[in-house]
C-alpha cells in the first residue's frame, strides 16, 4: 500500500474485540492528548515521530491507524510513516471528533489502561490499604513497619514518605525478605496516587509473602491531603539479596506467572515468534537498569518491570502484540508477566538463559531511520554569534528542561509547531536550532529549511556540549514561542498542586472501572 487510507471507530473496537493487533496513534502533544483520547490510543506527537515509531511500532506492515482532533497532524504524520517504510497507514474517520460522535468512550489522563487496571484489581480482589493517618500513627508509635516505595528512583527523590525506601514496583517480591526478615514486620506499598501501590501490595499477597502487607491508600497525595508532612531528597535504596532468598522468591514468582497463564518460551522458541512476521513480538529486560548495562541480551530493550506494567502503552503500542520479558532470576520477569497477561497482552518469560547470554552492554539505543543531513556549528562558533546580531537560537528540548537551563537567548518551540514558532520570532540572518542532544533538532532543522530561505544550523552536540563547554545557563520560561503542551502536568507530581487538582485526580481514578465497563474493549481478567 502506498496511499494513507481510512478507518472508522467500528473497525478499530472490532479489531480490538478480535484481539488483533492495533496500532492507534495520537499525534497531539501530551497535554492535549492527556484532556481525553480512547482507551488504548498511544501518544507519539508529530514532533517526535521519527525518534519513537521504530521503536514502538517495530513491526513495519502493521495496521496503523493516526488521528488529531483538526490540527492537521495526521496528513503530515501518513506521509512520513509511508516514507519510513511503514505500508498499512490510514486515518482516523473524523479524527477525535469522529470518535466521539460515533459513540467511543474518551479517557483522560495518561497511561490509562494500566491506571484502570490497577482500579479493577482493588475492586475484584480487594487489596489490603490503610490510611495516611493509620501509617502516620504507626511510624509515629515506631512499631514494627517498613514503608516501601514503588515508583521510579528520581520520583521517590522527589517526595517520599518519611524513614521510606526505594523498591521499584518489579522488585519488591525479589527484595522484600531481605528489608522486611521479620514474618511479622508490617508492609507498607506507596506510590504518589494509587496504581503502583495496588500492583504491588498485590505483587507481595499474590507471591504468599508471609508479612501483612498493605498499600498507602491514595499514596502521597493522601499524605498530602491528611496533612502530612512529606521528606524530600531521600536515598535509601534496596540492596543485594542473597542466593536463598532469590530462590524463594523465583518460587514464588514462577506460581503466580503459571496462575495468570504466562506463557513459556526458550531462545528457539523466542526466534519463532520473531520470525512470524505477522506479528509483532516485544522483547524487555525488567531489571535494573546497572544490571542491563552490565549485560543484557541483544536485541532486547531496557524497561524495568514496575514501569512496564504503569506504563505498558508507552512502548509496546501495538495492543493485541506479544511480549516476551527476561531477568536472570526468575522473579522480575514472571511477576511483571503475570500483570501484563491479566492485563490481556500475550505474554512471555523466556527461560533457560545462561550467563554467557548476556553478552551485550552498555544502553540501549532506540532504533532511528536516517538522520537527514543538516549544516553543522561547534559551541565556539555559536558563542560568537550570539554575541552579534542576526542570530535566533531555537531549542526543542522538553519545556521542563528548558525552564530548568538552556543557552542564553534560546527561544523554545515544539517541532509540530514550527511554522506558528517562526510568527513569534525575530527577523534572522541565520537559524541556529539545538536540543539536549541535537538528535530531535537535526529533525527540526530540516523541517525548517523547508520553510524558509534564511540558512539554518544546527549545534552539533547540543545544549549538552555547550553545558561540557562551561557556556553560561539561564533558566526559566524566558523565550516560550509556543505555549508548553508537550507535557501534561500530572496532579500527583510534585509538591505545589492544589489539594482541589489532587482529590480530583482521585475522584477520577475511582471512576475508572465505571468506563471500563462502557468501552467495553479492555480485555482484562484479574486472576
Amino acid at each position: 500500500m502506498t496511499t494513507v487510507t481510512s478507518r472508522s471507530f467500528h473497525d478499530i473496537r472490532q479489531a480490538l474485540l478480535s484481539h488483533q493487533e492495533v496500532a492507534l496513534i495520537d499525534l497531539r502533544e501530551e497535554d492535549p492528548f492527556a484532556q481525553e483520547h480512547p482507551l488504548f490510543a498511544a501518544n507519539i506527537p508529530l514532533s517526535k515521530l521519527e525518534l519513537e515509531i521504530y521503536a514502538r511500532v517495530p513491526r513495519r506492515d502493521t495496521a496503523i491507524t493516526l488521528y488529531d482532533d483538526g490540527e492537521g497532524l495526521a496528513a503530515q504524520a501518513g506521509k512520513r510513516l509511508l516514507a519510513l517504510g511503514y505500508s498499512d497507514v490510514a486515518v482516523l474517520d473524523g479524527g477525535l471528533a469522529g470518535w466521539r460522535s460515533a459513540g467511543g468512550e474518551l479517557f483522560r489522563d495518561v497511561n490509562v489502561p494500566s491506571k484502570a487496571f490497577g482500579e479493577l484489581v482493588e475492586s475484584v480482589r480487594h487489596t489490603p490499604s490503610l490510611a495516611a493517618e493509620e501509617v502516620q500513627a504507626l511510624l509515629d508509635a515506631k512499631a514494627d513497619v517498613v514503608v516501601l516505595d514503588a515508583r521510579r528512583f528520581d520520583e521517590y527523590q522527589t517526595m517520599s514518605i518519611p524513614g521510606g525506601i526505594s523498591v521499584p514496583g518489579a522488585e519488591l517480591v525479589l527484595r522484600v525478605a531481605e528489608l522486611a526478615p521479620s514474618p511479622s514486620t508490617q508492609v507498607i506499598v506507596n506510590c504518589a496516587g494509587r496504581t503502583r501501590s495496588i500492583i504491588g501490595t498485590q505483587s507481595l499477597v499474590n507471591a504468599g509473602i508471609p508479612n501483612p502487607v498493605a498499600a498507602l491508600r491514595n499514596g502521597t497525595i493522601g499524605w498530602t491531603l491528611a496533612g502530612q508532612q512529606l521528606a524530600h531528597g531521600q536515598a535509601s535504596r534496596f540492596g543485594e539479596v542473597t542466593d536463598s532468598t532469590r530462590t524463594n522468591a523465583a518460587q514464588r514468582a514462577r506460581k503466580v506467572a503459571d496462575r495468570a497463564g504466562v506463557l513459556r518460551l526458550d531462545r528457539e522458541g523466542l526466534a519463532n515468534w520473531q520470525a512470524d512476521h505477522a506479528r509483532t513480538t516485544y522483547l524487555f529486560d525488567v531489571r535494573t537498569a546497572e544490571e542491563y548495562a552490565a549485560g543484557h541480551v541483544p536485541g532486547s530493550r531496557w524497561v524495568p518491570g514496575g514501569q512496564l506494567v504503569q506504563e505498558t502503552d508507552h512502548v509496546a503500542s501495538v495492543r493485541g502484540a506479544r511480549i516476551v520479558l527476561l531477568d536472570d532470576d526468575g522473579v522480575r520477569a514472571n511477576m511483571s508477566a503475570s500483570w501484563l497477561a491479566q492485563m490481556g497482552w500475550q505474554a512471555a518469560v523466556l527461560d533457560g538463559l545462561e550467563p554467557a547470554d548476556f553478552s551485550q552492554a552498555g544502553d540501549w539505543q532506540a532504533p532511528l531511520p536516517e538522520l537527514p543531513e543538516v549544516p553543522g556549528i561547534g559551541v565556539e562558533q555559536l558563542d560568537s554569534w550570539l554575541h552579534a546580531s542576526g542570530t535566533v537560537l531555537l531549542d526543542f528540548t522538553t519545556s521542563a528542561n528548558y525552564v530548568s537551563r538552556h543557552i542564553p537567548g534560546a527561544h523554545w518551540a515544539i517541532r509540530a509547531q514550527l511554522s506558528q514558532a517562526l510568527e513569534q520570532l525575530p527577523v534572522a540572518e541565520r537559524y541556529v536550532l539545538t536540543c539536549g542532544s541535537s538528535l530531535l533538532a537535526r529533525f527540526a532543522a530540516a523541517d525548517l529549511q523547508a520553510l524558509t530561505r534564511t540558512p539554518v544550523y544546527l549545534l552539533e552536540g547540543g545544549t549538552a556540549q555547550w553545558i561540557a563547554a562551561g557556556k553560561p545557563l539561564e533558566q526559566g520560561e524566558t523565550r516560550l514561542a509556543v505555549a508548553r503542551t508537550d507535557r501534561y502536568r500530572r496532579p500527583y507530581e510534585g509538591t505545589d498542586n492544589p489539594r482541589e487538582a489532587m482529590q480530583g485526580y482521585l475522584d477520577w481514578e475511582f471512576g475508572l472501572v465505571a468506563q471500563l465497563e462502557r468501552d467495553g474493549t479492555h480485555g482484562f481478567s484479574v486472576a
